[in-house]
């Protein structure tokens, strides 16, 4: 398929994963890979895509899991350029059932997700990048591997961890247009008011919204962006200085410490622990 690559990680009776990579433009994410015309979740980690669904939209972007339900037909678009990358993970369906929530889930025997996305925290972020480094430098073996995804698969559905995005069709567009803005420049330092100028609504305004919609202010839904694309490229960069400066942060030691409190450990130690290892 034209634009997009995609590589299996992973696959036992219990859990498939897939790296998958779109260079963007017209690229269509695949429905025939073996396993993925089933229901699979997917996590942003790289780039952003709008996900269309009849009248529903998602913008999909890191720290948000997407739910790909079987048989169901689906667009995407790419707004922002430079495409997108995303970790796949498909649980056999009994185990699914399990670990999601009633609530989460349609009535009837299909397997299928009432929302097309949910909010992941920090922890669940740590999670994906555990799972995709740890397979792809090939230092998990296959029951490592299983649990991580299957605690990633649990923490993104715990009721404590996530975050449905609810809100009128017009306070979701404005969110999503604001969304678009901070994508399409990650690493520069937006102010306030040159974001509400670009999504065409006061700054007072724009905050509320934001806010009301997506859980979490405009300003730490940035910074969740920035880590996690620090998240993605710990293995590229030698100079961690050089890194905080490439995704906006004013300083190294601010890059270190946002890094610390979100995720637990200082991106040295991440990197060390999880990617060389």
């Amino acid at each position: 398929m034209r634009g997009f690559e995609t590589e299996r990680l992973l696959e036992t009776p219990t859990v498939a994963v897939w790296d998958t990579r779109c260079a963007g433009g017209d690229c269509q994410h695949p429905r025939d890979e073996a396993g993925m015309h089933a229901t699979h979740l997917v996590f942003p980690y790289r780039g952003l895509y709008v996900r269309h669904q009849g009248d529903d939209v998602a913008v999909a972007e890191a720290g948000q899991v997407l739910f790909f339900n079987a048989g169901e037909g689906h667009r995407i678009t790419h707004p922002v350029p430079g495409g997108d990358a995303g970790l796949s993970v498909r649980v056999e369906e009994s185990m699914l059932r399990e670990l999601a929530p009633k609530a989460l889930l349609r009535d009837g025997d299909l397997l299928a997700f009432r929302e097309q996305r949910l909010r992941i925290d920090a922890r669940a972020q740590v999670l994906v990048a555990l799972l995709r480094h740890s397979l792809r430098e090939n230092i998990a073996e296959a029951l490592e591997a299983e649990s991580l995804a299957l605690t990633l698969t649990q923490r993104s559905l715990g009721p404590r961890t996530t975050h449905a995005a609810g809100a009128s069709a017009g306070r979701q567009k404005l969110v999503d247009r604001a969304k678009l803005v901070l994508a399409g420049d990650l690493s520069r330092r937006w102010a306030l008011a040159e974001i509400a100028a670009e999504v065409g609504v006061s700054a007072v305004y724009l905050t509320q919204v934001f806010q009301q919609v997506e859980g979490l202010p405009l300003y730490r839904y940035q910074l969740r962006l920035r880590l996690a694309r620090a998240l993605d490229l710990l293995g590229e960069y030698e100079d961690l200085s050089a890194l905080s400066h490439d995704l906006g942060f004013s300083s190294h030691s601010h890059f270190s410490a946002a890094f610390q409190q979100a995720y637990g450990r200082s991106p040295t130690e991440f990197r060390q622990s999880v990617i060389r290892r």
